[in-house]
């Protein structure tokens, strides 16, 4: 059974790795992703990495997609993660609206 979809703010590097994993990836690719996908600005080191799959794995945000080869796991974003996923944009787009409408008017 899928976990509630939590409704709470992802951190950056959850959100980085579910944006990066709707191809399967494994986790050197997910952090050389992150890094393209930031434009160089959030380098994630192995257990940064790690400890956030784990906690995506347990939510059931992502799932274990198979290996590549004999090391890599790879892993995929699950409909759940992708739920989280877009209400994280809309989140994020309600703060930038807000900041935006206030800024004007202070400005």
């Amino acid at each position: 059974m899928t976990p509630p979809l939590e409704k709470s703010p992802l951190t950056e590097a959850a959100y980085y790795i579910l944006l990066s994993l709707y191809e399967p990836m494994h986790g050197y690719g997910i952090m050389q992703n992150v890094k393209v996908l930031s434009s160089d600005r959030v380098n994630l080191g192995p257990g940064t990495l790690y400890g956030a799959i784990n906690t995506l794995l347990e939510k059931g945000w992502i799932i274990s997609a198979g290996e590549s080869d004999s090391r890599k796991k790879e892993y995929q974003i699950t409909e759940s993660g992708k739920k989280v996923v877009s209400y994280e944009i809309q989140r994020l787009e309600e703060l930038l609206k807000n900041g935006r409408k206030v800024t004007e008017i202070t400005s």
